[in-house]
């Protein structure tokens, strides 16, 4: 692998032919990719996730706005450094990160699929977090849209929230579904779920939070 070589086709064949937009300050990124050798994979609040076809093992991300979080993020990766609950951070620019490419299917899609999560992916995301709390981070905004599995372990996706402060308890919650809920109910004969019941769950789960937030104040 030549990172070097990787950077100037991100400088020539990339960032040339890709357009960043916001259309709503509450909404992810907008990505137009006009280039023939790069696929867009993914995009979030801040920025495009890019793969090359001669690079299966990296990823780049993009950053369209708020250069301040592409900073953050890139200082949570030095911390992290290399464990094999997370990406690898290798390389950086103005406005990009290269990063390893984690393979595997989040727990929300497996949800909807009918896939088995097995004991050992909560278990290899605890240990992951555990081992972030270790080196300084603070696990922000661990979910089922961000962890993945893959060969039956489980892998965290997104870490550009860990510089946060504060009690985030989206990942305890999950985990209680997990154990009261879905080990004793579905693991077994796990069935596909309609997306509408799970994005209704993740979407009651957030006005839940939302409302159980003002009658603390």
């Amino acid at each position: 692998m030549n990172v070097k070589d990787y950077i100037n086709l991100i400088d020539t064949e990339l960032l040339p032919n890709i357009n960043l937009s916001v259309l709503n300050p509450f909404d992810p990124i907008v990505v137009e990719n006009r280039s023939s050798s790069w696929k867009t994979i993914g995009c979030g609040n801040y920025a495009g996730v890019f793969l090359h076809e001669s690079y299966p093992d990296l990823v780049v991300k993009v950053y369209g706005r708020n250069h301040a979080e592409l900073v953050n993020e890139m200082e949570v990766y030095q911390k992290l450094g290399i464990h094999e609950t997370f990406s690898r951070l290798y390389a950086y620019g103005e406005n990009y990160l290269v990063l390893k490419k984690l393979e595997g299917i989040t727990l929300f899609n497996a949800l909807i699929k009918g896939i088995q999560i097995p004991k050992l992916v909560i278990e290899d995301i605890d240990d992951g977090l555990e081992y972030a709390r270790s080196v300084g981070l603070n696990p922000f905004d661990v979910h089922g849209k961000n962890v993945v599995m893959f060969a039956g372990r489980g892998y965290i996706v997104d870490v550009s929230d860990f510089y946060k402060q504060g009690y985030c308890q989206k990942w305890d919650d999950l985990k209680k579904a997990y154990y009261k809920i879905y080990r004793p109910f579905l693991f077994k004969y796990h069935p596909p779920i309609p997306f509408s019941v799970v994005d209704g769950i993740r979407k009651g789960y957030r006005m839940y939070r939302r409302l159980k937030r003002k009658w603390k104040k």
